[in-house]
């Protein structure tokens, strides 16, 4: 890529791609619905994103690793999504992904996007099994915002030349603090806060926002 003239900082689950890892993880455990409950208040703003995620990661215990395998090979990218990085990537606009979820989906999904910046959650694990807990900082919303701008700065790049894309309430101060924040088929929270919406969830719909990076 030549030079860099823009940032676009997406988050993954339920906008990179159609699932929630956390939700397909509770179904190899056996408690999908309950996960997929907090997953939904937590999204929605009604719930703490730190604690409530720690509630989730703790109904894991005990997954092998090798889960991870089964659950990569069952997500799906959202429509055009692939075409969208790469129309980014040729127009020097660099993507970055930065996730609530969990390094070894994020790590997989950015390596076959041709993405090389990416900060998501880590899980610990025992002996090939998941203890149920997290190691390291938690990719939280404030978090989310510190690394949009921790990139920004490393690239040397204004404000007005970054874009954030998420859906959730976790987003919101990451959209907030780009020069452009677009609401991806995004939870009302969201779209109460953030004024550029695409409800279609198809990516080619966010390009015509992105122009002002021409």
């Amino acid at each position: 890529m030549s030079q860099v003239k823009g940032l676009c900082v997406m988050d993954v689950d339920g906008t990179l791609i159609l699932e929630e890892v956390i939700d397909l993880l509770g179904r190899e455990v056996g408690c999908e619905e309950e996960i997929a409950q907090i997953t939904s208040q937590a999204m929605q703003g009604e719930l703490d994103f730190e604690s409530s995620l720690r509630k989730r990661v703790s109904l894991l215990e005990g997954l092998p690793v090798s889960v991870f395998e089964k659950v990569f090979d069952s997500i799906h990218l959202t429509p055009n999504a692939q075409e969208f990085i790469s129309i980014l990537q040729k127009n020097g606009i660099l993507v970055g992904l930065v996730s609530g979820g969990f390094s070894p989906i994020v790590e997989r999904l950015a390596k076959s996007l041709g993405i090389t910046y990416f900060s998501a959650n880590q899980l610990e694990v025992k002996d090939g099994l998941l203890t149920g807990k997290l190691v390291g900082a938690i990719i939280s919303p404030e978090l989310k915002q510190a690394t949009l701008e921790k990139w920004r700065k490393e690239r040397q790049l204004p404000k007005e030349r970054t874009v954030a894309i998420g859906d959730g309430a976790n987003d919101l101060l990451m959209l907030k603090s780009a020069g452009l924040g677009i609401a991806f088929c995004a939870k009302e929270v969201l779209k109460k806060e953030i004024p550029h919406h695409v409800n279609n969830r198809d990516f080619f719909e966010v390009l015509p926002l992105i122009d002002c990076l021409e």
